[in-house]
């Protein structure tokens, strides 16, 4: 070998070995400009969780519980950050913008396909801004009285009393456009009733409101009524659809009580920033899926009435399609209007 080769090459190193290094260096080198998901397994960090409600409301009944299993499952916390308002748009808002690495999630609502049809301008698209990936819940409406304020002892009771007192009676919501919104205005068009609709920051405030007795009733998601309603502080009359839920099996359904086509169920899902890598989204999905499905969360969804729907990415975006639709018929239907 010349003389000037071998000074250029080290100690006791092939050509290959040199190589070797060097491919090895390469990657190590690419490796620091990769985002920390595509390092390792997703999570590595703390995972935000943009709650749209005020704490205390139904999505919160299960964005809790889902945390407490997600952070125990994956080590790595699942942080809930409630961002009221605007019918929960506000926070849609604000979690559309987040950066789509990966470590913000969304939990939103069957009101954010009520949404499109009630708000003439909204600075998000949820299809266009955001990617589906896992419906988590599924919880009928419940109509709830203080029974201080109503007297009513059965649905007939009330219904008499709503026809014979238009305005009398009044109805708290999560906010205008909310599904507590369009249930009681679905309520009253099937009904021909009229109850005047006072909306509030969330479903929490406007619960904490009926408990008080400064509204009289609310059309609420079961899950985040079932403790008060157990606990004797607020009176079930009606659940929306077509059978009994098996956690209130003394609470007649809709059809039952002569309304077959009153079916209004409360949702929950969880959706990703649009352009979130798809790696992220599938570990999102598969972690999301586990901690719905261990023994804690089933437990509790069974408590609050709920199902585990476990419809993702594809079949989660079909269904949200459906509902825009639906509650897009609903709206015009009804003539209902943000107060």
């Amino acid at each position: 070998m010349p003389e000037s080769q071998s000074q250029s090459q080290p100690s006791g190193l092939t050509t290959l070995d040199r190589r070797a290094l060097l491919q090895t260096a390469l990657a190590s080198a690419a490796g620091l400009c990769l985002p920390a998901w595509a390092q390792s397994t997703w999570p590595v960090k703390p995972v935000t969780l943009v709650v749209p409600f005020p704490a205390g409301g139904g999505t919160d009944a299960f964005a809790r519980p889902l945390s407490a299993q997600f952070s125990r499952l994956t080590d790595k916390q699942l942080i809930i950050d409630n961002k009221g308002g605007a019918g929960g748009t506000l926070g849609a808002g604000v979690a559309a913008k987040a950066a789509p690495d990966g470590y913000t999630l969304f939990m939103g609502a069957v009101h954010h396909t009520i949404a499109p049809s009630m708000y003439p301008k909204l600075d998000y698209d949820l299809e266009r801004d955001f990617v589906p990936l896992l419906l988590v819940a599924s919880v009928p409406q419940i109509l709830v009285v203080n029974p201080k304020k109503v007297a009513a002892a059965n649905y007939a009771e009330f219904l008499a009393f709503v026809r014979k007192n238009p305005g009398k009676l009044n109805y708290g919501s999560a906010g205008g456009g909310t599904s507590h919104h369009l249930a009681g205005e679905l309520f009253k068009l099937q009904t021909s009733t009229f109850i005047t609709h006072i909306p509030y920051r969330g479903a929490g405030p406007a619960l904490q409101d009926l408990i008080a007795g400064n509204v009289d009733m609310m059309f609420d998601g079961l899950g985040s009524s079932a403790a008060h309603i157990k606990g004797g502080r607020i009176k079930a009359l009606m659940v929306s659809g077509g059978k009994r839920n098996p956690a209130f099996p003394d609470v007649p359904c809709s059809a039952e009580l002569g309304l077959p086509d009153y079916t209004v169920s409360t949702w929950y899902g969880i959706w990703a920033p649009k352009a979130t890598p798809a790696e992220a989204q599938a570990r999102a999905i598969e972690e999301v899926r586990r901690a719905c499905q261990t023994d804690e969360a089933k437990a509790i969804w069974a408590n609050q009435g709920a199902d585990f729907p476990n419809l993702a990415g594809a079949q989660f975006d079909g269904f949200i399609k459906s509902e825009l639709a639906k509650w897009s018929k609903v709206v015009k239907a009804s003539g209902a209007k943000l107060d």
